[in-house]
This record gives structure tokens, sequence and C-alpha cells, in this order.
């Protein structure tokens, strides 16, 4: 299955290879910026330029959680491995982690000067990483919300970052 997300305001899903689609989804009021799979592949989320992230129950076609706290579009957004945690990256210049379990936000990671591009967990572990126009990528720690190391080097924004 393939995941899509738009400028029209939908997800939707794709049959691979025969790119039939799936099931759409509709609830953002402005364009979407981001969508992932939830790890089990039972729920997705995506991220919006009306500044939410929300959690979608595929089954039931429907959205379970809309996650309010950022100023600005939310530019991307990550599902940790274990289900349990989604991270969100927005143009306000913070990132969210959120407890997908108590619908809350756990940390919000506060340093880069400028809209945060993108952000993604390293699989299985505590650390997310991400990209911001202020020219820098950073680690976090996301037990601890604190940054734990700074990469510089980009002359311009730096849209989009990931591990291997």
């Amino acid at each position: 299955i393939v995941l899509t997300g738009g400028d029209d305001r939908l997800w939707k899903t794709w049959g691979f290879p025969d790119g039939h689609i799936l099931l759409t989804g509709e609830g953002h009021t402005d364009w979407l910026s981001g969508c992932c799979f939830r790890p089990s592949g039972t729920q997705l989320v995506t991220s919006s330029g009306d500044s939410t992230v929300r959690i979608w129950e595929l089954a039931r076609r429907g959205c379970l959680l809309t996650l309010r706290g950022h100023s600005r579009a939310v530019r991307g957004c990550s599902w940790h491995s274990c289900g349990d945690f989604v991270a969100s990256a927005s143009a306000d210049g913070t990132s969210k982690i959120w407890d997908v379990n108590s619908e809350r936000c756990r940390y919000t990671l506060r340093g880069h000067e400028d809209s945060v591009n993108s952000i993604e967990f390293l699989p299985f572990s505590s650390t997310v990483l991400t990209s911001s126009a202020d020219r820098s990528l950073a680690l976090w720690d996301v037990r601890t919300g604190l940054r734990v190391y700074t990469f510089q080097g980009h002359v311009h924004s730096c849209n989009h970052a990931t591990f291997n």
C-alpha cells in the first residue's frame, strides 16, 4: 500500500502495483505536508498547513484524534517504531513529541531559529532528527526533550533529513 497526502487536503492509500485508490481521508482544512503509517499498519498520521496533526483509523476511515499546539503550518510528521509516539515539525520553529495513548504533547523541542522542516525518529531508539530553515540539523533525546547534537554546514535551508 502506498500512502500520499496532497495540496487537495486529502490523504489517499493506493494498491501497489495496480495503482487503484483504496481509501481517501478528508478533514484537514489546508494542504497536507506529511503522512506516515503506524508501524502496525492500522493507523496513520498526517500533518498539515492548518497547524494540526491528525491520527486516522484505516478500518473506520475516520480521524481518531486531532493534535493541536503548533501556531503555524506543520511541515512534517513521523511515527516512532514502538507505535506510541508521533513527532511533528512546524514552521513555528518548534517540534513536538506527542504521546498517542494520553493524547498529549510530551515535549516541545525548542532551539531552531527558523521553520523546522522535517522530523524523523531513529528506529528503535529515543533519538529524533530535525532539519530546519536555519540551515542546521539537530539530534534530540525524546526522553528529556533536550538537543544532544547540532549539525552545521548547509548554506541554505535544510528541507529534509533521514537516517540510513
